[in-house]
């Protein structure tokens, strides 16, 4: 039985999914407004015209603006696997944070916990893989940020919300770093990320490596890219 405490808020910004899209992502945001209610005038605006399905609050509440079966305006310009209009293919959830701008900062536990109970729920219901749980920042890396380094995607991986690069093994070789850029974005573009975008890297890192937001490919970023295409196949 849920334990959300859920509100209906709804917003006027959404439309029809493209013809034949199916639910295949699942965009984690952060709002990156000073307070929530700055963040849900915002999105029930019809002159924003941007929204998302749903707004974590830090308390835990979830505020409900579009139904699932529409498109909410949230990803903007953004691709996966070089697929664009991530929009029409996703479902988005905004989280109640201030964002690098307005005092970025931890995400308190009751809020990851109704985070992860709400998108258990959603991944259930369209089949979403693990692996295309995802960040703003991995879809549009030249643009966005969030939700960031504080984002606890460790914890939620080991609910089943999106995945982990696995640990390395005690007395196995390090994979051999890449000779070239060129080769790094490759790795990057098999995961999923826009080979062709320099800021992929940093997005790759704000996820998976959030203690080294360094921009360039260390032996562990090497080691933990090659370890989830291992994981997923890809």
């Amino acid at each position: 039985m849920s334990t959300l405490r859920r509100i209906d808020r709804p917003s006027p910004n959404h439309g029809p999914r493209a013809e034949g899209a199916r639910v295949e992502l699942l965009i984690l945001h952060y709002t990156g407004m000073p307070t929530a209610a700055h963040a849900l005038e915002r999105l029930c605006d019809p002159a924003a015209q941007v929204s998302a399905h749903y707004t974590v609050d830090e308390d835990g509440t979830v505020y409900a603006h579009v139904p699932e079966d529409r498109r909410a305006w949230h990803a903007g310009r953004s691709s996966w696997h070089g697929a664009g209009d991530v929009n029409s293919r996703s479902i988005g959830v905004e989280i109640v944070n201030p964002g690098h701008e307005f005092g970025y900062r931890p995400f308190p536990p009751v809020q990851m916990a109704a985070v992860a109970e709400l998108c258990l729920g959603i991944v259930e219901r369209h089949g979403i893989a693990p692996a295309d749980v995802l960040g703003h920042s991995d879809v549009a890396p030249a643009r966005k940020e969030d939700p960031g380094e504080l984002f606890d995607w460790q914890g939620l991986a080991a609910q089943g919300l999106g995945i982990w690069p696995a640990p390395a093994q005690a007395g196995s070789q390090p994979d051999d770093g890449p000779s070239s850029g060129t080769e790094i974005a490759a790795l990057l573009g098999r995961y999923g990320y826009d080979p062709a975008e320099p800021r992929s890297l940093l997005a790759f890192q704000r996820h998976f490596q959030p203690d080294s937001l360094t921009g360039t490919a260390d032996a562990e970023t090497v080691r933990r890219l090659r370890a989830l295409l291992r994981q997923t196949g890809r």
